[in-house]
């Protein structure tokens, strides 16, 4: 017999941050989501050990790096 369960919000939002931390560190999302310790409350699911995100230098400079790669549009030429 399965029983359904739903994420709450802030489950929902532990996936976020996770998410974000993966981007700005240019790191693998998987272990983060293995990793989280669930606990079954009134309000659905929540995640009991969310990630923090932390914007450092680091984070910054490879945010910067990451804009810096893409070309700016070409202007029409008359």
């Amino acid at each position: 017999m399965s029983k359904e369960m739903n994420m709450s919000d802030q489950a929902v939002g532990a996936v976020m941050m996770a998410l974000q931390k993966s981007l700005m560190e240019q790191s693998d999302i998987v272990p983060v989501l293995k990793g989280f310790k669930l606990k079954l409350s009134e309000q659905g699911l929540i995640v009991m050990n969310a990630p923090i995100v932390k914007f450092t230098e680091e984070t910054q400079k490879n945010f910067q790096e990451s804009l810096d790669l893409e070309d700016p549009p070409e202007a029409p030429k008359s």
